[in-house]
């Protein structure tokens, strides 16, 4: 098992994995997010070619609307 922190919260996967199928196995959309690793964003177009390891730092950020 390999342990990730996603949003400060210590989650554990099988094994190395892309940013892609780890949206997919936590069941989170792609869309209107932003993902950081490590403190550096990622783009989307990079998902795919960015492989999780362990001990990744991951933070995702929802668009939300709202205003006045």
């Amino acid at each position: 098992m390999k342990t990730l922190y996603l949003n400060g919260v210590k989650i554990s996967i099988e094994k190395e994995i892309d940013i892609t199928t780890f949206l997919k196995n936590q069941n989170l959309s792609q869309k209107k997010i932003a993902i950081a690793v490590n403190g550096s964003i990622i783009p989307k177009k990079e998902y795919q070619k960015n492989i999780l390891k362990e001990g990744d730092k991951i933070e995702i950020v929802q668009a939300v609307g709202g205003g006045n």
